[in-house]
């Protein structure tokens, strides 16, 4: 019950951030996820590193080409997550019914989604223009390397704050 409980945590965290990212880049016009011509203020990436209060907080969109870096990411972390989420749930119901087979099948397939993720993130940061968007990337990747399969291991809080980072950097 606890794993259960666990994963529901973790699947509203995912989810909420892959959703708000889906849904920011949804009302953009152009399916490229093409940067707006007056939304961006570049100047205002390098604004946010010294923020009060534990983490740096971004001030403003990320500059240079963050648009096209930053709806690449969330196009990949939106594919990862479902994946991801979605194979967690057959890998516990499989264990549930004793199925062991199906089980490492679920857990294979969600490791593999969590190395998408983290191969995209690595790129994307590796494309970045924008210092603050480059090291989030980074973070980020770090971050997902350490998710596995043990729901009971999941950091929802530290990816729910690299999630919020991530959605104010690219905002449009």
């Amino acid at each position: 019950m606890r794993r259960l409980l666990a994963l529901t945590v973790a699947v509203a965290v995912l989810s909420a951030g892959a959703a708000c990212s889906a849904e920011r880049s949804g009302s953009e016009p152009g399916p490229s996820g093409s940067p707006p011509a007056a939304g961006a203020t570049p100047g205002a990436a390098g604004a946010g590193p010294g923020a009060a209060g534990g983490s740096p907080g971004p001030s403003g969109p990320a500059g240079g080409n963050g648009p096209e870096v930053c709806a690449t990411a969330q196009q990949a972390s939106g594919a990862a997550v479902r994946t991801y989420v979605a194979e967690l749930g057959r890998m516990i119901g499989a264990v549930g019914a004793n199925d062991s087979a199906t089980a490492e099948a679920a857990r294979k397939r969600a490791e593999a989604a969590l190395a998408g993720w983290r191969t995209a993130l690595r790129q994307q940061s590796a494309r970045a223009t924008d210092p603050q968007l480059r090291t989030l990337l980074a973070d980020l990747a770090s971050e997902v390397g350490t998710l596995g399969t043990d729901v009971d291991a999941i950091d929802e809080e530290e990816l729910d704050k690299l999630q919020q980072r991530l959605d104010q950097l690219c905002a449009r």
